[in-house]
């Protein structure tokens, strides 16, 4: 006979207990602990009684329009809000046909962060104006008085909404989800519509594009375009046709070598020296040739990374399958490479999202650019730390937003598990 023997009782760890534990144990980190929280209790005091008693966030209020859109036409933001509602509709559906297996889709967490955001945004913003909204009726167009905090919430319950749709769309239909991977392209065809206008809408000049709107358009367009290019770059210095391999390389090394805001000024000053007379493309396009070119050179060396980590053994294998070498690329090596460089990539887009900031250097007023036009004006002069501490708010959302996205990404496909 045998007996098996009872496991130890489990330890049941308390706060109390975790922080003696983690915190206080030995002496050591106890001291640490003290200093560090002192030091983070000094400065959080401070800051706060300068930001409730001192700071002027006046400033915010009454710029709002000119950090967001600029100087875009006041009667054209119907078009800037529907292609809002649009994307939000397209991340809500495609958030439902991730989801759409799992056992919940608005967990306790992801209702609790919803709900959150719609009491910030309900009740925060008091002092925002509100937005004349166009609503086309019977092809009558109405304009409409509606308050901006209603309009951001409405944004967060299409959100939800239509994640719901998108499960069980999903469910109901199984090819539902490739449609929806088509819908992304789309959608980025009719935001260029709709911003620039053309084909039935009025057009707007870029020089009219400024603040967050310019930064988000420069960073997203070559975000996309630098994406192929660098896994091409990578594939072509990894390539063993050496002129191909050489000009991978050359290209590579001479754009690493060289500081972006040189890159930025050929593209704006010695591009049109070499083009027909007549022949001038426009300043944003090439802001973000400039954008494109720099970080594909940098994104090649990150997929190249990953395409080393691959093992010999995945090619060999393919082959010994009968697979040629672009199925090789492209079914077995490059997917794997792609979700080991996972980290380094999004870090090179929240790179190019940061880098967007030179574009003030070479004439384009986008969202840093517009805060020291703010600046400028004598009204608001001195009003530094507010304007750069709500410019500093906007880019932290916009990176932490792609670093989760990252995360989540890793996690789904078990970039850690062995």
């Amino acid at each position: 006979m045998t007996y098996e023997i009872a496991p130890p009782p489990e330890m049941q760890d308390t706060p109390l207990n975790w922080v003696k534990k983690n915190l206080f144990s030995p002496w050591y980190n106890g001291i640490i602990t003290v200093v560090i929280v002192a030091a983070i209790a000094y400065f959080s005091y401070n800051f706060w009684t300068w930001a409730t008693t001192q700071a002027q966030w006046d400033v915010i209020p009454r710029n709002l329009k000119l950090l967001m859109v600029g100087r875009y036409p006041s009667g054209e933001f119907w078009r800037l809000w529907t292609l809002l509602g649009i994307i939000s509709a397209a991340a809500g559906l495609s958030w439902g046909i991730i989801a759409r297996s799992a056992v919940q889709l608005f967990n306790r967490k992801i209702l609790i962060a919803l709900g959150a955001i719609a009491i910030i945004l309900g009740f925060t913003p008091t002092l925002l104006p509100g937005q004349d909204l166009i609503v086309i009726i019977f092809g009558l167009p109405l304009p409409v008085h509606i308050p901006l905090r209603l309009i951001l919430v409405g944004l967060v319950a299409l959100v939800a909404g239509s994640a719901w749709v998108g499960r069980q769309a999903g469910r109901a239909i199984p090819n539902f989800g490739k449609w929806i991977s088509l819908s992304w392209f789309l959608v980025f065809l009719l935001g260029l519509w709709l911003i620039g206008g053309g084909y039935g809408l009025r057009e707007v000049s870029t020089n009219e594009w400024q603040g967050l709107l310019l930064t988000t358009f420069t960073a997203t367009i070559s975000i996309v375009l630098c994406f192929p290019l660098g896994v091409l770059m990578a594939l072509g210095r990894q390539s063993s046709l050496p002129i191909l391999r050489w000009l991978s390389v050359a290209y590579i090394e001479l754009v690493r070598g060289v500081p972006l805001i040189t890159i930025l000024f050929m593209g704006q000053i010695m591009i049109p020296l070499f083009l027909p007379e007549g022949v001038r493309p426009d300043r944003v396009i090439r802001a973000i040739v400039g954008l494109t070119f720099f970080s594909a050179a940098y994104l090649a060396e990150n997929v190249r990374g990953g395409l080393q980590a691959i093992p010999r053994g995945q090619s060999e294998a393919a082959q010994a399958l009968g697979l040629n070498t672009p199925l090789t690329l492209g079914l077995i090596v490059l997917p794997q490479a792609l979700k080991a460089a996972i980290p380094t990539i999004v870090g090179q887009f929240i790179s190019l999202f940061q880098d967007t900031t030179l574009l003030a250097i070479v004439g384009l007023v986008e969202l840093l650019g517009i805060g020291n036009s703010i600046l400028a004006n004598p009204k608001f002069l001195g009003r530094f730390s507010e304007v750069y501490l709500f410019d500093a708010l906007l880019f932290w959302v916009f990176c932490y937003a792609m670093s989760l996205a990252s995360r989540w990404v890793e996690n789904k496909l078990n970039v850690d598990r062995r």
